[in-house]
């Protein structure tokens, strides 16, 4: 796509509010966005070589859609919470290390998407956000998930093939949640504990590959607890 195209594309993207710019290698974000007028919902800008987001980035107030995935990101640029009609972010397949507390402010977010990148703390500003129904965060590095995720509003949290060796108890507390996926971690089965298993909302529990077998999980006390909601969903799907 040469110069001539993204032109072509910037000028649609006036009328239509979706602009895509995907796969082109550019290593900056085309420079014409930077006074770009107000317009654009979506903004899809994966699989390019930006490694970091400009501040121009904050004028786009109206963005409901990011996807800034298979970049080369090695931080998130803070004017990201100044979107704050954002509904889904979109950054799986960079190198992020951390994320700026101002996510807090983007209230509308339903889906955000951090796959793959190189995280070793939660991001726990993401906790508190009522509209949050589903956060991917697996394989990255994380070591432990804190107290903050009791405040989690999500219904499915990925946390797969991380490096997760201690688990909060306060995400029996988790208002929503129904499906936890820990898979390929370094939790012992006692990390489960009998509130998370018995006072959870959660029914769908992946675990495994860390470092107990399925007869130490089925043992854990409130584990029946567990299977009932299990059962009852299962159930209401057949």
């Amino acid at each position: 796509m040469g110069n001539k195209q993204i032109k072509q594309h910037l000028e649609t993207a006036q009328k239509t509010g979706v602009l895509k710019i995907s796969l082109q290698r550019l290593q900056e974000f085309p420079p014409q966005l930077k006074t770009y007028p107000n317009v654009l919902k979506t903004l899809d800008l994966s699989e390019n070589r930006f490694e970091n987001v400009p501040d121009e980035l904050g004028r786009l107030t109206m963005l409901k859609h990011l996807n800034l995935s298979g970049n080369r990101l090695v931080d998130l640029n803070e004017v990201v919470g100044e979107l704050l009609k954002l509904e889904v972010l979109l950054l799986m397949d960079n190198f992020l290390t951390k994320l700026p507390k101002t996510l807090s402010n983007c209230t509308h977010l339903k889906t955000v998407n951090l796959s793959n990148n190189q995280l070793k703390i939660f991001p726990s500003m993401l906790c508190g956000l009522k509209q949050l129904d589903v956060l991917d965060l697996s394989r990255n590095q994380i070591t432990q998930v804190p107290a903050d995720v009791g405040n989690l509003y999500v219904t499915e949290l990925n946390l797969n093939q991380n490096q997760i060796s201690s688990l909060a108890e306060d995400i029996a507390d988790c208002p929503k949640l129904k499906t936890l996926r820990l898979e390929e971690n370094c939790l012992q089965a006692n990390a489960f504990t009998s509130r998370i298993l018995k006072e959870s909302k959660i029914c769908n529990l992946a675990v495994d590959g860390n470092l107990f077998n399925s007869k130490q999980f089925t043992d854990l006390d409130g584990y029946d607890v567990y299977m009932e909601r299990y059962t009852a969903v299962k159930k209401k799907m057949f």
